[in-house]
C-alpha cells in the first residue's frame, strides 16, 4: 500500500510508546532501518495490511496513554507500522472523545456533568472549578493539568464523579467518586485527595441470602482465581463440557434467557445460529461498553467477579464453536479492565483459556480491546467495527453479526450480565432457572439505582418484582422527599409517574405499560430536580453521541435540543404546543428512519415527560 504521509515525524518517545505495544518494525516500510534486499518482500499491502488494521485502537491508546495527545508525526508513525491511510486513521482518532488530536497536558481531569452527576450537584462543581481554575480547558498546575466536562461516567451510584487521564509511561488512569470541588483542585494539582473512590460498596444487598448474579461479591478476593474456585468457580465450564456443545445450547434456550443489555434478544437462538454457521473461525465478544446514563451493573460485575465473566466466555466460546473472544471494555473503566487482565492472565496460566482448555481438547482465548469514549460502540456493529480500527458506526442489517460479524466471521455477543447469567443455566439446568420469575421474563435481574434514592446501588430481584419494591429495597426516596418521577431505562428509557410505581419490573410488564427496562436503569428524581433541566442534558447527550452517519439522528437530535432550548428560553417558532409538535415530528422521523437504536430511541424520553408527565401542562409534579 502506497502511504502519503505528511512531513511530520514522531519523537523518540511516540515511536517507543508504539514500539512498546507492536514490538520493533522490521523493515524501513514500517519505520525501522531500511534495508532494500528486504523491502519488496516486507512492503504490507492488500490482505497483509487489512489483517494489521485491528490494532489501530490499541496503538492510538498506546500513544494518548503515553504522551497525552497524538500528535501528526505519531500518528505518520502509526499508519507506517500498521499500513493505514493516515486519513482513514485521523477519521478513527477524531471519532473517539477520549483521544486528542490537539495539544493537551498530561493530566485530564473528566469532571461528570450528565443526568446522575447533575441531580447530585455536578453544576455546582463545576461552576466552582470555573471560578476558581477557569473554563473547561483552560490550564492549571504550571500549564500540566486541565480539566473538562464529560458525559456519564458509569458511577451513577456515587455521583458525582470523575476520571482522571494521566498520561507517562504507566497507565495511571482513575476514578474518583463522590467528587468534590476541592478533590478535584487537589487531583489538578497532582495529589490524590481523601475519598478516593472504592471499588466495593456498590451493592447493598451484598452478603444476603438468595443472590444468584451477586452472591460472590464482597465474599472473596476478586483477584484471586483459588477465592473464585473455592465458591464452585469452573465447575460450571466442567458441567458445561460434560454436557457438550449441543448440551449446552439445549440449557441455554430451555432457559429463555433474553439479552440483557436492553435488546432482550433470546440467547440460545443466537448461541445457535453461530454454532450452525459452517465459516470459521467464530468470535465470541462480551460487550462491556456499558455507556448508558445511569447504568454501572456491567462495572460492578468486572470489577468485583471478573473471573465470572472470563468463565462464562469460556463456555459460550465451547458452545459456539469460538476459539477467540474480545472483552470490549468501555475506555473510563480503568479498574475493571485491570481486574479482567488479572483474571484473563491467571486463567490462562492455570490453563483454563489457551490451547488446550482444561486438557479437553478446545481452543479459546481472551483478549480486552479499551474503547474510547463513544456510546454508539455500545450498539453491536459498531463494537465490531471499533474493534477492527475503524470509526464506530453501525452497519446496515441484514446481514446480521451472527452470520457475518467481526472480520465478517460469524460472531456472538452479549453483554456481561447476560453472560454470567449462563453459569447457574449451566449448573443448574435451564429449566430450573426458567422457573424463576415469570413466563415471559425468566431468572434473576440486575438494576442500577441512583439519583434521589436514599441507597442507590447495584440491586438484584427476580422478574416480577414491582418498581415500588425495588424503590423500597433502596430506602425509598431520599430525606422523605416527594417522589417527581422515576427514569426507566437511561436516557433512551422513559419517565415514568409515581402513580405507576406498582408496574411489573418484566419485559412484557414494561411493554405494556408503554415503558422499557432498557439496561436497567431506575434513575429517582424527587420535587427539588428540575426535569425540564434533565430533558436539555438528555438531548445533548444524543446530540454528542449520534455518530453521524445517518441523517435522521445526525439532524434530528440537533433539532431536538434547538426545540427544547426554544420552548425554556420563551423564543418559540410560534406557540408552545407548535414546539412539541415539531419534537413529535422529529421523534417519528429519528424512529423509522435512523439506521440503529442511538437514533431510534434518542427522543423517548423527552416524548414520555412531554405526554406522560406532562412536564409543559403544569403536571409534572402530579
Amino acid at each position: 500500500m502506497d502511504l502519503h504521509l505528511s512531513e511530520d515525524v514522531a519523537t523518540p518517545e511516540e515511536r517507543a510508546a508504539v514500539d512498546d505495544l507492536l514490538g520493533p518494525p522490521d523493515t524501513g516500510w514500517e519505520g525501522g532501518e531500511r534495508r532494500s534486499e528486504l523491502e519488496g518482500h516486507y512492503a504490507r499491502g492488500g490482505e497483509d495490511a487489512r489483517e494489521r488494521r485491528h490494532l489501530l485502537l490499541p496503538a492510538l491508546h498506546a500513544v494518548q496513554g503515553r504522551i497525552g495527545w497524538i500528535s501528526p508525526g505519531a500518528l505518520n508513525y502509526v499508519c507506517q507500522r500498521l499500513t493505514v491511510p493516515p486519513a482513514e486513521a485521523y477519521g478513527v482518532a477524531s471519532f473517539y472523545a477520549m483521544f486528542s488530536t490537539e495539544p493537551r497536558p498530561a493530566l485530564v481531569v473528566h469532571v461528570c456533568d450528565d443526568i446522575a452527576c447533575k441531580t447530585a450537584g455536578a453544576d455546582e462543581l463545576c461552576a466552582d472549578l470555573e471560578a476558581s481554575v477557569g473554563a473547561p480547558g483552560s490550564a492549571a498546575a504550571g500549564g500540566t493539568a486541565t480539566w473538562m466536562r464529560s458525559p456519564c461516567l458509569g458511577l451513577c451510584e456515587k455521583a458525582p464523579a470523575v476520571l482522571v487521564q494521566e498520561a507517562g509511561e504507566e497507565t495511571n488512569d482513575r476514578s474518583v467518586a463522590p467528587a468534590t470541588a476541592d478533590g478535584v483542585k487537589a487531583l489538578l494539582a497532582g495529589s490524590s485527595p481523601d475519598g478516593a473512590r472504592s471499588v466495593t460498596g456498590s451493592t447493598p444487598q451484598q452478603g444476603s441470602k438468595g443472590l444468584r448474579l451477586l452472591r460472590r461479591i464482597g465474599e472473596i478476593d476478586a483477584e484471586s482465581l483459588d477465592d473464585y474456585r473455592a465458591v464452585g468457580g469452573y465447575s460450571a465450564l466442567r458441567r458445561a463440557i460434560d454436557l457438550g456443545p449441543a448440551g449446552v445450547l439445549r440449557e441455554v434456550t430451555d432457559s429463555k434467557l433474553m439479552g440483557r443489555g436492553g435488546a432482550a434478544f433470546p440467547t440460545g437462538v443466537k448461541w445457535k445460529a453461530v454454532a450452525e454457521q459452517t465459516v470459521q473461525p467464530h468470535y465470541i465478544i462480551c460487550n462491556a461498553d456499558e455507556s448508558e446514563p445511569g447504568t454501572f451493573k456491567d462495572r460492578v460485575i468486572m470489577e468485583e467477579d471478573p473471573f465470572a465473566v472470563i468463565e462464562a466466555m469460556t463456555i459460550g466460546a465451547y458452545a459456539t464453536a469460538s476459539e477467540q473472544g474480545y472483552i470490549y471494555i468501555r475506555g473510563e473503566y480503568p479498574e475493571a479492565q485491570r481486574r479482567l487482565q488479572n483474571a484473563i492472565d491467571q486463567a490462562r496460566g492455570r490453563g483454563f483459556l489457551g490451547d488446550d482448555v482444561m486438557g479437553e481438547g478446545f481452543r479459546f482465548d481472551i483478549e480486552i480491546r479499551r474503547g474510547a469514549g463513544a456510546y454508539i460502540c455500545g450498539e453491536e456493529t459498531a463494537l465490531m467495527e471499533s474493534i477492527e480500527g475503524k470509526r464506530g458506526e453501525p452497519r446496515n442489517k441484514p446481514p446480521f453479526p451472527v452470520h457475518v460479524g467481526l472480520f465478517n466471521k460469524p460472531t456472538a455477543m452479549n453483554n456481561v450480565e447476560t453472560l454470567i447469567n449462563v453459569l447457574d443455566i449451566v449448573s443448574e439446568g435451564g429449566p430450573a432457572v426458567a422457573a424463576i420469575g415469570t413466563e415471559g421474563s425468566t431468572g434473576p435481574k440486575l438494576f442500577c439505582l441512583s439519583g434521589c434514592v436514599e441507597k442507590p446501588g447495584l440491586y438484584e430481584v427476580s422478574f416480577g418484582a414491582t418498581l415500588r419494591e425495588l424503590l423500597e429495597m433502596a430506602g425509598g426516596v431520599r430525606g422523605g422527599r416527594d417522589l417527581q418521577a422515576v427514569l426507566l431505562g437511561g436516557a433512551a428509557g422513559v419517565f415514568v409517574r409515581p402513580d405507576e410505581l406498582d408496574m411489573p419490573l418484566t419485559f412484557e410488564g414494561a411493554r405494556e405499560a408503554g415503558a422499557t427496562l432498557g439496561s436497567g436503569v431506575v434513575m429517582v428524581f424527587d420535587d427539588t430536580v428540575d426535569l425540564k433541566d434533565i430533558l436539555v442534558r438528555i438531548a445533548a447527550f444524543f446530540r454528542d453521541e449520534s455518530c453521524g452517519q445517518c441523517v435522521p439522528c445526525r439532524v434530528g437530535t440537533v433539532r431536538q435540543e434547538e426545540a427544547l432550548h426554544r420552548i425554556l428560553n420563551g423564543s418559540t417558532n410560534g406557540s408552545v404546543g407548535d414546539e412539541l409538535n415539531l419534537l413529535s415530528e422529529i421523534e417519528l422521523v429519528m424512529k423509522d428512519a435512523s439506521i440503529c437504536g442511538l437514533g431510534q430511541t434518542a427522543a423517548g424520553a423527552i416524548q414520555s415527560a412531554v405526554h406522560r408527565l406532562g412536564l409543559f401542562d403544569g403536571r409534572e409534579n402530579g
